[in-house]
């Protein structure tokens, strides 16, 4: 397992190279000028000219990325000219928000679709799974920041029963129940999809897996139902489940831009859009480096469950 585990993560590295080069390049690219975005109407050519060479902007193009990249390397993601700080201690800072968000919405993306699926699989055909199929599909097709938008003007503006955005109220609160009576709309938003690609991936999986010999041995031994599904195949199944949560977790993560702008949420997705209208280069490119390198390690931990449950895998 150990070998394994160093195979994964030796293989990530030309991953993450390869998303460095391209957020470089692309953010190389962008038209306009960082220098002219920064000094506003104090843009004069002098100025320009020595904001350019404060920022490294006017040295050859594969000399500021392997500089840019030989900082990142040392734990130096530079400095934020908008805001006048580190920019890792923005994007940590940052990244808190986006966690309780994303992890919250995953949590309940995984529950509720893995519960779906089963309970779809084992009463196939049957009211149950045709209500789950019908709601799954309604879920699917309603993207999240628009079903974000609905719930905003239903349950905060008409019903009020939660506040319309933020993360804590402006005035008091703070604590706890404060936080997840603000979580509790965009997870729910953010979450819908993805539960419905989990629900309908897990259905086919218990489906397939209900279909084995093993299982109709189990049965005709007498072993209660509810082992079978939950003992048995459940367990088979979440080899294919496992991997599909892994996609989600990554979709989960970049849909959180959307969520963050709709609600407001002080996260790692409004800071990159904030950025992206300032111009601020170094912020957009650590924020999508450090997001990029989260996600490539949450599928290392999720191809090494995934190898738990089925050792063939490491072969």
């Amino acid at each position: 397992m150990a070998a394994y585990i160093l195979k994964r993560l030796i293989s990530a590295i030309p991953v993450l190279f390869g998303i460095t080069l391209i957020v470089f390049l692309i953010m190389a690219m962008i038209p306009g000028d960082p220098a002219t975005a920064i000094l506003g109407a104090y843009a004069t050519p002098d100025n320009v000219a020595k904001i350019n060479k404060d920022l490294g902007l006017d040295a050859p193009l594969f000399q500021r990325y392997f500089i840019w990249l030989g900082n990142m390397l040392t734990g130096d993601f530079g400095r934020s000219y908008s805001l006048n700080r580190p920019v890792l201690d923005e994007i940590l800072e940052r990244f808190n928000a986006t966690l309780i968000l994303a992890g919250t919405s995953f949590v309940l993306c995984a529950v509720f679709g893995i519960l779906a699926g089963v309970v779809s699989a084992a009463r196939q055909y049957g009211w149950a799974d045709k209500v789950i199929t019908f709601t799954v599909l309604i879920g699917i097709s309603i993207p999240s920041f628009f079903l974000g938008m609905v719930m905003i003007l239903f349950f905060a503006v008409r019903l009020r029963w939660f506040p319309v955005s933020g993360m804590y109220a402006i005035y008091g609160g703070g604590d706890i129940p404060d936080l997840l009576n603000h979580l509790v709309m965009p997870a729910l938003a953010l979450a819908a999809v993805a539960t419905g690609v989990v629900a309908r991936m897990s259905r086919s999986a218990m489906l397939e897996v209900l279909r084995q010999d093993y299982i109709r041995t189990a049965r005709a031994k007498g072993v209660n139902e509810r082992k079978v599904i939950l003992g048995h195949a459940l367990k088979s199944a979440m080899v294919t489940i496992i991997p599909v949560l892994g996609i989600q977790a990554g979709f989960v993560l970049s849909g959180a831009v959307y969520i963050e702008m709709v609600f407001q949420w002080p996260g790692i997705g409004r800071m990159l859009v904030d950025a992206i209208l300032k111009r601020d280069i170094l912020l957009v490119q650590g924020g999508v480096v450090f997001v990029a390198a989260c996600y490539v390690l949450f599928n290392i931990v999720v191809d090494v469950a995934q190898s738990l449950l089925d050792p063939r895998i490491k072969s």
